[in-house]
This record gives structure tokens, C-alpha cells and sequence, in this order.
């Protein structure tokens, strides 16, 4: 499964709050995949894995997810 996940977060940097949002591109393979094909889209998750370029011609980073947990009470 391939999908695109958003961190948002605030973190210190330099003294000051900051505030990080980005997107990426993901993949999910088996069970992973199933769990998230049925998660709603702005659900919160925590999801570990590794990142790894998109291909041999392209330096794109992807994630690849090796674990999902989900927020309780969503």
C-alpha cells in the first residue's frame, strides 16, 4: 500500500517553540497495510520503519513502515 502520511508537531529549537509539519511518502506491506486500509484518514498513529530511497533514479526519500500503533480513544 502506498499513501502519504503529515507529522505535525512543536518542538525546542534554539531557545525558541517551533512549530514542524511535513508530508511524506510511505509504504506498508501485509499486515500493516490492512490495518491501515481500514483507519479512517485523520486518525493519529504512531508508525515506525525506515527510510529508504524511492528508487535506484530517484533520491526521494520513502518510509517504510514496520510498525503502526494507534492513538486510544480515536
Amino acid at each position: 500500500m502506498n499513501f502519504r502520511i503529515r507529522h505535525e508537531s512543536e518542538r525546542m529549537e534554539a531557545g525558541h517553540l517551533r512549530r514542524v509539519e511535513c508530508e511524506l511518502s510511505a509504504v506498508a506491506f501485509d499486515s500493516d497495510a490492512k490495518l491501515l486500509s481500514g483507519a479512517s484518514l485523520e486518525r493519529s498513529l504512531t508508525i515506525d520503519g525506515f527510510l529508504a530511497s524511492k528508487s535506484i533514479k530517484s533520491t526521494q526519500p520513502v518510509l517504510h513502515v514496520t510498525h503502526i500503533e494507534f492513538a486510544e480513544g480515536e
